[in-house]
């Protein structure tokens, strides 16, 4: 385990890139063009890690503790997935950074061949921290008596993070034992972890904090991000045997454009080899706030949405200049029977599936589709049977991956916009109600 005491470095912020960042890379490729034909925000563009490339736009699987939930890494592998992206806070707490330094890193432990991600473990540390287990409320500070609530916890929660200048403590949701993150911490984790993209140590706020406290967070971020490069080059030149990680600065400001936009500044002067957009975003303001931060950053450099997978929001993030995102949407709620169509998500927990020997959509060219009925993983779902999970996640994986790799070709030979068009018309189309 990393040690549990930090120091910040006193020296000025490093603005050089270290030597061996040249063996990661980013090549902006095609521009998508808007309706008058002027070049916009969204392009497309070419990844190179240690383990294999990654076409962009790219949706990167979520297997949190080095599994995507119930699905072989073979078949996240034939379903198409590029990447995958693991938690940096859920492997510290187990099995421990150290078992995958010694296992070879991610890939290795998992058998997973290509690129690796791993966040920081900022969101968990946060949300979990505060009670409201896998989701922060993101509706905004619409409700009077939240608005500000700098300090909010999950009813009925124990608070069981605490943020100082340095750092978190907290408290394992696992048992209870106390753990400290620092940025430097968070470094000699995730190089332990050893995936090829990591992400800096952040503070995630709500949009029911405040404003002035959204400020004080902003800059801690941007000192914890100081701190990251610093300890990330250190790990680097010590670990001179493993392959290069690549580092990610994360953007944070929540609803504000101007602090996005310094955050944007600040972080782009760093030297970064992308960024994660984070933090509170409302729904109807994503595609606002990445085309801040789009404009913003070094052209030359990706940017990685996290936590989006519903269609509206992938074609709003592909539009406003997001390379990559996230997110566990397609295996949580395949856990709850629900399952992706063209014409929408629906619930096979529904009699009408009972009887219903056609896959989960016609012409889907997934294992689950080519191989099994609605009827069948129906019955597997009512009889409380796990192949249910395996079934519908192999599928919802593979629904999202093609639709993101078919707007990616449609970028290239330029017909996003039809093919925007007819998918979201078709997705939310009023007899999906």
């Amino acid at each position: 385990m990393p040690d549990s005491a930090s120091a910040s470095p006193a020296a000025p912020p490093l603005t050089e890139a270290h030597p061996r960042q040249s063996e990661f890379s980013f090549e902006v490729g095609t521009r998508l063009t808007g309706p008058d034909g002027e070049p916009t925000l969204g392009r497309t563009g070419t990844i190179t890690t240690p383990h294999g490339t990654i076409q962009t736009p790219a949706f990167i699987a979520v297997g949190t503790k080095a599994t995507v939930k119930a699905v072989l890494p073979e078949s996240i592998r034939d379903l198409g997935a590029q990447a995958v992206l693991a938690n940096a806070y859920h492997l510290y707490l187990q099995p421990g950074p150290d078992i995958l330094d010694e296992a070879g890193g991610l890939g290795k432990f998992m058998n997973w061949a290509g690129p690796t991600f791993t966040d920081s473990g900022g969101f968990q540390v946060m949300s979990l921290g505060s009670g409201f287990k896998k989701v922060i409320d993101m509706t905004g500070p619409g409700a009077p008596e939240q608005a500000g609530a700098d300090d909010a916890v999950a009813p009925g929660k124990e608070r069981l993070a605490h943020i100082d200048d340095d750092g978190v403590w907290f408290k394992s949701y696992l048992n209870g034992d106390k753990h400290r993150f620092t940025p430097e911490i968070s470094m000699q984790v995730q190089h332990q972890i050893g995936a090829d993209i990591m992400f800096a140590f952040d503070e995630l706020t709500t949009l029911h904090n405040s404003r002035r406290y959204q400020e004080e967070a902003l800059e801690r971020t941007r000192l914890w991000a100081q701190r990251c490069v610093a300890e990330h080059f250190r790990l680097t030149d010590e670990r001179e045997g493993k392959p290069y990680q690549a580092l990610f600065g994360v953007i944070q400001g929540a609803q504000y454009e101007d602090l996005r936009r310094k955050a944007c500044r600040d972080l782009g002067e760093m030297p970064f080899d992308g960024f994660g957009i984070g933090g509170a975003l409302e729904k109807e303001n994503l595609g606002t706030i990445v085309g801040w931060c789009s404009e913003m950053l070094p052209e030359d450099k990706p940017r990685h949405l996290l936590g989006i997978s519903e269609p509206d929001d992938i074609f709003v993030a592909i539009e406003a200049g997001a390379d990559t995102f996230d997110c566990v949407s397609p295996t949580r709620v395949a856990r709850n029977s629900a399952f992706y169509t063209a014409e929408g998500r629906l619930n096979l927990s529904g009699a009408k599936y009972r009887r219903d020997w056609g896959p989960l959509q016609e012409g889907c060219d997934c294992y689950t589709c080519a191989n099994y009925s609605r009827a069948y993983i129906r019955h597997l779902y009512k009889a409380s049977e796990m192949l249910s999970h395996t079934l519908i996640s192999i599928h919802n994986e593979r629904f999202v991956v093609r639709m993101v790799d078919d707007a990616r070709r449609a970028i290239e030979d330029g017909t996003f916009h039809e093919f925007k068009a007819e998918t979201l018309g078709r997705y939310y189309s009023a007899a999906n109600v």
